[in-house]
């Protein structure tokens, strides 16, 4: 069964979604594959059922800590579910250090790495990066175009200049494409 939540942040209404395992999603309201894996039949959490799904409890207590502009020093418990290949990119994602970038490429060449194949496709990583279903806490918002373009965020890019800001990333050197180009 599947279980959900609301958190109210900074940038807007985030929707939260567990199982009896972990984190399932997280995602702004109104992005692009909202609550795309939820389950129809889910079960809206109150504020009095929270105590049993700790994992709620844990995943607000690591957003509250992140929007205040600090990197948590835990991981709630997350339970990813997709395909071999989307689950080793989401690994990939949770690598990338806090305040951070990487280029679609550099990840593209360390999936091609750990596959021991010679190259893999930055479009492949680009799909399952933006397919990631639990955003902020699987950081796909650190993935950047290899010249320096925030693109490809399911949440907007405004909210990835955004979050990229709030870690203290170098924001001079990253830019919002003009649009029509790569949005």
């Amino acid at each position: 069964m599947q279980y959900t939540a609301k958190y109210q942040s900074p940038m807007g209404e985030i929707l939260l979604a567990a199982d009896e395992i972990g984190l399932t999603g997280l995602w702004f309201e109104g992005e692009r594959f909202y609550a795309d894996s939820l389950d129809p039949e889910h079960m809206e959490v109150t504020p009095s059922m929270e105590k049993e799904l700790s994992v709620f409890e844990a995943v607000k207590k690591w957003l509250d800590i992140y929007f205040s502009g600090k990197e948590p020093d835990f991981m709630p418990p997350v339970h990813m579910t997709g395909s071999p290949f989307r689950l080793s990119v989401w690994e990939l994602l949770r690598q990338i250090p806090y305040g951070e970038t990487v280029t679609y490429g550099e990840l593209a060449k360390r999936s091609a790495k750990q596959r021991g194949l010679s190259h893999m496709s930055a479009q492949a990583i680009g799909g399952a990066v933006g397919h990631n279903e639990i955003s902020i806490i699987i950081p796909c918002h650190r993935v950047v175009g290899a010249d320096g373009s925030l693109t490809g965020y399911a949440g907007g890019v405004d909210k990835k200049e955004r979050l990229l800001a709030l870690e203290g990333v170098d924001m001079e050197k990253l830019f919002v494409p003009a649009k029509g180009t790569a949005l």
